[in-house]
């Protein structure tokens, strides 16, 4: 499950991908496939989140790893490659990494709209 501190660690990783809108629900499957059947059995990895937009052009997992290296050893893996070479064929692919600086949360003391 998804908990997010402050600080490097887990380190936060940010996978956007743009695609056609007629191709989105596919690569939303095929991140699906590759992280079910082998990225969350990697050694290093914490929990990831899979977001679409609403126009369709858009899809962005945010994944936490243990370390830049548990990534690294999980990116040169070939048990991934089948459904991340199809998702490259499809989407343009934007990584990021990220350092969480700060958390923030709804004021307790106002009414919920």
């Amino acid at each position: 499950m998804l908990t997010i501190t402050t600080g490097d660690r887990p380190m936060t990783v940010i996978n956007v991908f743009t695609v056609a809108p007629t191709q989105q629900a596919r690569l939303v499957e095929l991140l699906t496939q590759a992280t079910e059947s082998s990225i969350r059995h990697v050694p290093g990895f914490v929990s990831a989140a899979l977001h679409r937009s609403l126009d369709g052009t858009k899809v962005t997992m945010y994944a936490q790893w243990a370390t830049p290296e548990h990534y690294d050893r999980m990116r040169a893996r070939p048990d991934a490659s089948p459904f991340l070479v199809e998702a490259l064929a499809i989407a343009r692919f934007d990584p990021g990494f990220y350092e969480v600086v700060g958390l923030f949360a709804p004021d307790a003391s106002r009414p919920a709209v």
